[in-house]
Formats: structure tokens, sequence, C-alpha cells
């Protein structure tokens, strides 16, 4: 995908000159009227908020028309549907509806997960646009064409759709024989990614045991006199994209695999759920890691996501599936559960090769591991199934550095353009778009519009690799100072003290960090936010005390996602005690599941809030702003090692990540956090649901400074959540 700035100025100008513009190769996938999936390669533009289609790209065919064009509303929701198999090739699917009627929902497909993540940007730049013009346009025509929601498939005639026969529409929908890896361009302004080392401190200390084959082996030896198996992972810089990397893994191709893989070259593909997770099933002999020469087997699940750095987090668990009973002849292994996480790094000055950082940790229990680590010797160890996970790094470094095609393959191609084409103006656009264009893509494909006779759409591209910004953690750090309360809150109004003996919520504040099914306040000394040099040398201090003080929890069981709940009449904020407050803000994490829970947050300040403070600014913007700036920070502070990999210690800004709500009323603020709004969050929390009653949870929030004026960085709020238990949550009554 390539973005474009048509000449200096704004990206938000309302004149031709500095509209920003997004186009490439898509694939327009879908289901027709006769229950037939089509798959068909498209070049997409969205230019401000303004989107088409076309068979053939504009810019080298200047007199062709869009087979599909509308506008972005201020209500678009864009989701991410991770991978699906498309027409025997793997895809990236983005859906985006409105938020109105989701009902009617279109879907375009990417050859690769970042080229996806950069269409879904180029989506919520232009919901972005809709929302400013919405509040600053003062012509009625353009504020109905933002209302108006028409369906593009009732202005279609049904003679043109049957038009061409039987014939014709049986066509439809086989799209191209074999699925081109044809990647969009992209060019723009990246968005500044938080620092790759983490918002949290890592409680492992890993220390290098070994180095073979140019990867490294690391063991945690903060657990080394637990007793418990030992946490060791091996890391390697592959000189490749994180994206690419992560598509060779993935792949379960035998032939491929043998090239790298020594234990798991006989895969099968069981079952794929939600574009994110899928079952996987395997054979191998033996005879290459034990003495004994009978055949095994093993079934194992692995769930991925992209966060929004880039960085991959792939899980793989030992499962079982009905598909696949117990083999005569075989004996069932149960694989050693396992995390990879691919990074990328920062390509070296002088040099455009691209490099990203991998490393796969697992548990291994086997008393070999000890000998093997301080033994230069050979042992039984190496024939073990640990050792051959091990060395997965290995043979993808070696396997990745003997085929430099893969880099091209997955590849984004950048390319700036100064100058709009003069057929890509915004009068082709606005003057005739009315339908939004969730309804342009979602109709029912016409004769004409699912006619591929578009020969160059296949051309190669050449290709330019851009990789994202990571460094190493061994940095100095600061210690930061609390926020100075006199630039948010208003120094000049009278300061009251908080009595929180009589608020209570339905979780109880616990008395200790041994105490369980509890919450407490920790300080902000585990969390690492941007410092008042971030802007110039990207450094981060630890977190000081939070701005406010959380005042209690509500843990609630709920039927669906329930929205506003200040507003319910027995919740805190509507009692005597909270509307004596001078402000509070709620936050309110949705979880999803069998029932659906509600975490509520409720944090208070002694004073009202300062007027242009950044907080007030927060407060008082448009949602758009507020998606762009309202960050989690979490941490698992205990816990299994596997959900700890798959939360994360990253900052999130959440407007970007799920579906979150704001309502503004009296003296209170509140935040609904829709975390079933991703396919991924629901992943995650699932995840965590299953152990949450052994996990120990730390969560930050904040407001994300951009600017210098704006720095140092400072939390609004903290929360530590202790082994919570799913059946204590109280019910939500009407």
């Amino acid at each position: 995908m390539e973005a474009s700035s048509s000449g200096e100025g704004s990206e938000r100008g309302g004149e031709e000159k500095g509209i920003f513009q997004y186009f490439g190769w898509v694939y327009h996938v879908g289901v027709n009227s006769v229950g037939r999936e089509y798959c068909h390669l498209r070049f997409l533009l969205v230019r401000g908020k303004c989107v088409a289609m076309y068979k053939r790209d504009p810019h080298q065919n200047p007199d062709i028309k869009p087979i599909r064009q509308g506008v972005i509303g201020a209500t678009l929701v864009v989701e991410d549907l991770g991978c699906r198999k498309v027409n025997n090739g793997d895809l990236y699917v983005v859906r985006f509806y409105s938020r109105q009627e989701e009902g009617r929902k279109g879907e375009i497909a990417c050859a690769t997960a970042e080229e996806a993540q950069r269409w879904m940007e180029a989506f919520l730049h232009a919901r972005q646009q809709a929302e400013h013009d919405l509040l600053t346009e003062s012509n009625d025509r353009d504020k109905l064409m933002h209302e108006m929601e028409i369906d593009l498939q009732g202005n279609r005639h049904k003679l043109k759709r049957y038009a061409s026969g039987l014939k014709k529409l049986k066509k439809i929908g086989q799209g191209p024989e074999t699925l081109l890896r044809l990647s969009s361009k992209f060019f723009g302004n990246s968005d500044g990614f938080e620092g790759e080392t983490g918002d949290v401190f890592d409680i492992h200390q890993w220390k290098c045991v070994r180095t073979m084959s140019g990867i490294r082996i690391f063991e945690d030896v903060s657990d080394h006199k637990s007793g418990k198996g030992a946490l060791v992972k091996s890391v390697g810089v592959i000189d490749a994209p994180a994206d690419s990397v992560f598509e060779v893994f993935l792949n379960t191709e035998r032939q491929k695999r043998y090239e790298w893989d020594m234990l798991m070259g006989d895969l099968e593909l069981v079952e794929t759920y939600d574009g994110h997770y899928d079952v996987v099933y395997g054979t191998y002999d033996p005879k290459y890691l034990t003495r004994w020469h009978s055949k095994r087997d093993f079934i194992f699940s692995r769930q991925w996501f992209r966060a929004q750095d880039g960085t991959y987090t792939i899980l793989q668990f030992p499962s079982i599936h009905k598909k696949k009973p117990p083999r005569s002849g075989y004996r069932r292994t149960k694989i050693n559960p396992s995390t990879w996480e691919i990074r990328n790094l920062n390509t070296p000055m002088g040099s455009d090769r691209p490099r990203c950082l991998v490393s796969h940790t697992l548990e291994i229990n086997s008393a070999s591991w000890y000998r093997w680590k301080n033994s230069q010797q050979c042992t039984k160890f190496e024939k073990s199934v640990p050792y051959a996970l091990l060395c997965q790094v290995a043979g993808l470094k070696e396997y990745i550095g003997a085929n430099p095609a893969l880099l091209h393959q997955y590849a984004s191609n950048a390319v700036r353009s100064h100058s709009s084409h003069p057929s890509l103006t915004s009068s082709d656009f606005a003057d005739d778009i009315q339908d939004e264009f969730y309804d342009a893509i979602a109709a029912e494909s016409s004769s004409d519009d699912d006619t591929d006779d578009d020969k160059g759409s296949d051309q190669e591209h050449k290709v330019k690799l851009k990789n994202v910004s990571w460094a190493m953690s061994n940095l100095a750090v600061k210690r930061g100072a609390a926020p100075n309360a006199s630039k948010e809150l208003d120094p000049d109004a009278s300061c009251i003290t908080i009595d929180v003996s009589g608020m209570h919520g339905s979780l109880r504040r616990g008395e200790d960090d041994k105490d369980t099914d509890c919450w407490t306040c920790p300080g902000g000394e585990g969390f690492m936010i941007r410092g008042k040099n971030y802007l110039k040398d990207n450094s981060k201090v630890v977190g000081g005390d939070p701005l406010l003080k959380l005042i209690a929890v509500d843990w609630l069981k709920v039927d669906k996602a329930a929205d506003r709940i200040a507003l319910h009449h027995r919740n805190l904020v509507q009692s005597e005690a909270g509307k004596s407050l001078p402000f509070i803000l709620v936050f309110n994490l949705q979880v999803p599941a069998k029932p659906n829970y509600s975490l509520v947050l409720y944090y208070a300040s002694d004073r009202p809030v300062k007027k242009d403070s950044l907080l007030a600014k927060f407060l008082d913007g448009d949602d758009a702003f507020r998606d762009t700036r309202f960050k989690l920070i979490p941490s698992i502070v205990e816990g299994y090692w596997m959900v700890k990999r798959a939360v994360g210690t990253k900052a999130c800004l959440l407007g970007k990540a799920v579906t979150c709500k704001y309502f503004k009323q009296d003296n209170f603020f509140e935040i609904d956090v829709d975390i079933g709004s991703s396919s991924v969050a629901r992943s995650v929390i699932g995840l965590v649901l299953g152990y949450v009653t052994s996990l120990v949870v730390d969560l930050a929030i904040l407001i994300e400074a951009k600017e210098e004026s704006e720095l140092p960085e400072y939390l609004l709020g903290t929360v530590r959540l202790n082994r919570l238990k799913p059946e204590s949550a109280v019910p939500l009554e009407d």
C-alpha cells in the first residue's frame, strides 16, 4: 500500500493540496448471491475520506473508471480477521462495517499481516478525516452525506447483474487460479512505536549458557532453585523482515519444512479457527532423536497475534482433536509448550537489509538439560525433543539465509509520489459519491465487476523493504517523578480529602499481595513511561505515583456488554459519596466469555481537572483524538509463563486495538473497552481467563504524550488484581 501527499501542507487540508492518499493492490473477497466465494485482485485507493476500487491501476490507466466507490463514515469499524485459506492460498483478511448496521460487512485480503495492518491504518485515517469533517463542516449537504448510508445493492439493476447468462454466472467467484503474492505499497509518516524494550520490568533473569550454529541458548536463572523445570530460550538474528520469517514458520508444506525443521517436517493442518488459531497434526521418525524405533505422532495448537509495533507472538500448546484419534503403530508424544517472538530490528546505517530477532522459549523438564548446558560433549539431551525444538531457530536462520528469494516474496514496496495524478483529483470522488463504502464493497458483485480481464495487475513489482526500529533493553533507566498535579488539576480549587471508607465496589480491597480474589493499589515503579527527552533520545523513566486515586473496583457478571455503566442507579458514581467528588474516571473493561464480565475501575481526583491540560484535552476531545492517546500497560506479575508471553509487556493504544466508547457527564468520564471487538484480544483474554485464579496482574492507564510540552508522561491510575475468581463476580441487576 502506498500513501502519498499531493504536495506540501497539512494532511487534513480541505483543498486539493495536502490531501493524504493510500493505494495499492488488494484482494476483494466475499460470497455472491449463489453462495460461491469470490476472490478478485483489485486496485484500492483511499483518498481523504473517499475510497474507490479499480480493475487496473488508475495511475497507468488515466481513463479507467472505478467499479466501486464510496465514502468512509464516522461509524466505520475495522476488524482484523487474521489468516484465511482462499483459493488454496493464505491471505490476511480485513473486515469493515458500520457500527450502526453491523449486518453489512465488506472484506479485503492482503498477502501479509503487515499489509493488512497498513490498510487498517489507512481506513482508520479516513475515518478520522470523516469525524473531523463532521465536526467542522458547515455545509448541510456534506453533513447529510455522512448521515446517509445508502445500500449500493439497491441501486444495481438485476438486468445488468444477470445479463451475461448462466455461463458468466458460473465464472463468478472463481478468482485467479493461483493467488499472486502481489504486495501492496505503502509510504507515509509512521506512528512512533513505543520503546522496543517493553513498558514493564521483566522478572526473568536470562543467562546465556551455550552458543551453537549462530544462535544463543539462554536459561532463566531466577527460577533456578525453585525445583521446577528449566525455562529456556534460543535466540538468533535472521537477515529478513519479521513478516517473511512469520510466513515461513507458519507454512506446513512438507518439502519446505524438511529444509529447516528436524522435528516437525511432516505436518498436517487439522483445523483453523478465526484466522489466528489452528490445530496441527504431525509425525516424526524417532530414530534421528532416540535409540527407540517406534514411530511417534503429536498434536499441538498454534495461536498467534501481531502487536502494534509489528512484533509477532506465537503460542504452541500440546492438544487433542477428535479428527485425529490415537493412530495404530504410533506412540502419541506430548510436545513441550513453547512461545515464539519475531521482532524487527534496526537496519544498520548504510544498509537496507532488514533483520529480525527470533526467540523460541520453552519449558524443559529433563535432568539431561543440566548436564548438557555444562558439558561440551554430546549427551543424550541432543537426542531429545526439547533439543530439536531449540534447534528450530538455527534451522530457520540457515534456511532463510540460503533462500534470498524469500525476502522478496512477502515484502512491502515503499515508493513516494510527490503529486497526485490528474485523474485522481478529489472532484472525481466527492461530487457523485454518497454511498458509504462498506455498502459498496459488501454489495453483490455485478457481471462487470467480476470479469478479471486485467493482465497488467499480475506484474511483479520491485520491492524495497522497510522495517520497524528495535533496540536492546540494556539502557540506563531513570526514575520518574510523581506527576505535577498543578499541571493537570486546578491549582486554584480547594483540595478535598477522599474518604474511601464509604466507597465500596463488588470486589473487595485486599490486605496485602498474598490475599486472593481482591485488588490493591501498586505504585508506578513497575512501569516505564516516556521521559522529558523522549522525542530526542527515546528515553523512558520509571513511572511515579498515579495522578488519580483508585477508590473502588466492580467485578460484574452481565448477559451482554454493558455500556455507560456509571448511569446504573446502584453504581458508585450515582451515590452521594460519588457525586461529592470533583472528578471520577470510570474504566470499564468488557470481558467476552460465558457469561460475560465487566471489570470496572473507579479513579477519583481531589480537585477538578485544569482547563487546557492534557487530561482536559482528552476529556473534551473527539473520539479520534482519544483513540490515538489512551494507553494501557499490562503486566503479569505472577503466573504461568506462557500467559506472560501472550499478554506481553508493551503499552497498547486501546482505541487502535479494540472498540472504545467514551461518555462524559456531570463529574465523571467513562471509557467502555469492548475486548470482544477484536478476535486477537478475544483469544488473549480467553487464555488469561483459563489461568486467572493463579494470576497477579498489574494494569496502568495513561494518556500518550506526543508533543514536547506534554512530556514527561504520567500515570493516570494503576491497579493490581490478585487471583480473581470468576464465580465471585456479582450479577448486574436492572
